[in-house]
């Protein structure tokens, strides 16, 4: 393999002789590179594949870091093709033509991504710790090239004559602000430290994830003694048997801290004390002061993010991310945040009543914890409502859910879906539909990858793309989305078997998958959405997922085929309101945390992150009995994920698809015709074409009622 090291190419252009000297040099590595690497590695050929999925039984790990190496020289090569035009900087010759650069990385990268993801191993996780550094040297390569950026700049100060249109105007703009925003601005000697920053931030956050991978698959509570594990039901006896055999230990009974396994052992295990230890571990994971401790990453994440927030000019990191958002300043969030809690907070005490009742009549001892919570509300739950999730499972069999889904893409929009066989995929679970237009056109590829697998696939459920939509000479190239859940597997003779939360996990995924399939932009750059408006799309295909109309559907007894009765869709429907106060109280706790986090000015030597979390926790009135849904050591979303200071950003979303689903009762037609062609193409299709309060005043007419948030959640008084 030839490997030359490329100097970082924005300080060599003082003179015009050296910078085609530079340019000569690295076409012949890219010349050489391919040469070496095309003849076995799939990155260097065409996919000839169905749509040109990606080829995942010819890819090894050994292609990857070539595809890398290639990718990055060629996008620089595309670049100074930009700024080695000597005609003035026009839209075209500069905005489109960077748009149109990276193909190889956008060919290699999202694979990447995807597989460390959902079929991750220690060989993988070795490379993804060269390549993230190397990755993040090369954007800022890019965005802090001061010629280049002149040329961006030059088109941008003259945007008003260019007579550009909505699109182009919003690519414009976008590319002059990510520079802007990635430094292109600051002193030579700032942007130095802001390299600096960026690639060990890449790396911290890296680290952050990895150790959360490791800690979740390293811990199980094993249990000999069936006569303990009462409670719990023979299907959760027989997936824990079948856990305990894959580690060699055929006798026991073993629980981890995946939501399958955990979930079910802390809403209904008897035993009170291996319930409180199985939720310590998940609650303690990364804090043990091992390998795998996170807080020291933690404490170098949130200083090098307030040091990158204030070589840009903000006070604190949130009030940097939070300027290019819809919500567009601090106040607005926090004042939205502390609207919604002192309600939440009220009815979780109200809830907390309702379990201290049942555990008084059985006489167990007090206080309550937080390891009773789950298993006493349950109780409580069934005594009000009469629900048992157990008895409502059989009607939520995995297969029958997704026909539910496809049926109601089917209603709104005209869609269908058919599973495709034979295909190349990401790991032998997973499987591949193709997604066809009411015209019988293609719209695009969906994976599905449904099942944890702890240790090699990432905790919590996602949607992503192994190819995003775009336009290719007035062609448009169809998506590859991919899915990704962690649910219920098959056990013994039945069937997947999904809880209601589960369900509305796979709605709220799909609803996702939608939002990149009727993307139909014609530019990378107006692609996405603000990021606290992305939750829309997924968090208004959660609404139909319990409408009486749709249960009746898709809601079947997994052996008997009977549709689910009338009865237990009102108890679902009791079920989604009862128990709010809990879920939007841990919600709550940790956007709140997330933001105190990053709200930070400044960041004390002695910063210990247990006790700053306890602080904030106590500051808003946490009770003790509800732990936030993330604590710092794993709150992956805000230290390693695209959620930082933007937690919110799902409830944030909420009072949007709340408001947007009152449009289609109001209509009385949960599958009005226009609505859903108005959700489709002026939400869904336009992508990040304009900000996101006019794409969705477009669709709604007005701005969205914050109030439609509380009635969805029975918050209302």
């Amino acid at each position: 393999m030839i490997c030359i090291k490329i100097t970082t190419f924005g300080r060599y252009f003082k003179n015009k002789n050296r910078m085609k000297k530079l340019w000569l040099i690295l076409l012949i590595v890219i010349c050489m590179s391919v040469q070496s690497f095309s003849q076995d590695n799939p990155f260097f050929k065409n996919w000839e594949t169905y749509f040109g999925v990606p080829p995942f039984n010819e890819i090894k790990i050994e292609h990857f870091w070539p595809a890398f190496q290639a990718g990055m020289a060629e996008e620089k090569a595309q670049i100074w093709d930009i700024i080695r035009n000597f005609e003035a900087p026009t839209f075209e010759n500069t905005i489109v033509a960077m748009d149109k650069t990276g193909d190889l990385l956008r060919k290699v990268t999202p694979v990447f991504s995807g597989l460390t993801s959902v079929n991750n191993n220690p060989e993988l996780q070795l490379l993804a710790r060269r390549i993230l550094p190397a990755m993040s040297q090369h954007r800022d390569d890019i965005g802090l090239n001061p010629e280049l950026f002149k040329r961006v700049k030059a088109v941008y100060d003259r945007k008003d004559r260019l007579n550009l249109n909505i699109e182009e105007a919003k690519l414009l703009e976008n590319t002059y602000k990510r520079f802007v925003r990635g430094g292109a601005n600051l002193p030579s000697d700032q942007q130095d430290r802001l390299r600096e920053i960026n690639s060990e931030l890449a790396a911290l956050q890296l680290s952050f994830s990895q150790n959360l991978l490791a800690e979740t698959a390293a811990y199980w509570l094993a249990e000999s003694d069936k006569m303990k594990l009462t409670g719990l039901t023979e299907a959760m006896l027989v997936e824990a048997r079948s856990r305990a055999q894959k580690r060699n230990d055929a006798d026991a009974y073993h629980f981890g801290l995946d939501n399958p396994s955990i979930m079910p052992f802390l809403e209904n295990a008897d035993n009170r004390e291996m319930r409180a230890e199985l939720l310590n571990a998940y609650l303690m994971r990364c804090n043990h002061n091992n390998a795998q401790d996170n807080k020291e990453n933690i404490k170098k994440i949130v200083t090098l993010r307030l040091e990158r927030a204030k070589l840009m000019g903000f006070d604190n990191f949130a009030q940097m991310a939070i300027e290019e958002r819809m919500s567009k300043d601090l106040e607005t969030v926090m004042t939205f945040l502390n609207k919604l809690w002192i309600p939440s907070i009220n009815m979780a005490k109200s809830e907390l009543n309702d379990i201290e009742k049942v555990m008084r009549k059985s006489n167990i001892a007090m206080p309550s914890t937080s390891a009773d919570w789950r298993y006493f509300f349950n109780k409580a739950k069934q005594q009000k409502y009469n629900f048992n999730q157990e008895e409502i499972r059989p009607y939520f069999q995995l297969e029958k859910v997704r026909e539910g889904i496809f049926y109601v893409c089917n209603r709104l929009w005209g869609i269908s879906f058919e599973e495709l066989k034979n295909m190349p995929l990401p790991h032998p679970e997973a499987t591949v539909w193709e997604c066809k237009d009411k015209d019988g056109s293609t719209l695009g590829l969906v994976y599905l990858d449904m099942h944890a697998r702890p240790g090699m696939k990432n905790g919590g459920a996602w949607c992503g793309s192994y190819r995003s939509q775009v336009f290719n000479d007035g062609k448009r190239v169809v998506p590859i989305m991919t899915i990704a859940c962690n649910f219920t597997r098959p056990s013994g003779d039945k069937p997947a078997l999904l809880t209601t939360d589960e369900a509305n996990t796979f709605f709220h995924e799909f609803g996702h998958g939608l939002d990149g399939l009727f993307r139909a932009t014609k530019y990378y750059g107006t692609s996405s959405n603000q990021r606290d408006f992305v939750e829309f799309a997924s968090q208004i295909m959660e609404h139909w997922a319990f409408e009486p109309e749709v249960l009746k559907v898709y809601a079947k007894h997994y052996k008997t085929g009977a549709t689910i009765p009338t009865s237990f869709i009102k108890k679902i429907a009791q079920n989604e309101l009862y128990g709010q106060g809990f879920i939007t109280t841990e919600f709550l706790a940790a956007a709140l945390l997330d933001m105190e986090y990053h709200l930070l000015k400044e960041i004390p030597q002695d910063f210990e992150i247990e006790k700053f979390e306890k602080s904030v926790l106590d500051k808003y009135g946490l009770i003790a009995q509800i732990p936030p849904r993330y604590r710092s050591a794993y709150f992956s979303h805000t230290f390693s994920g695209g959620y930082s200071a933007g937690y919110y950003m799902y409830i944030w979303a909420e009072q949007l698809d709340s408001d947007a689903f009152e449009a289609f009762l109001e209509k009385k037609n949960i599958f009005d015709p226009e609505l859903a062609n108005k959700l489709r193409y002026e939400i869904f299709a336009r992508g990040g074409i304009e900000d996101a309060m006019n794409l969705y005043k477009n669709f709604r007419g007005r701005e969205p009622d914050v109030n439609a948030l509380l009635r969805n959640r029975g918050l209302e008084k």
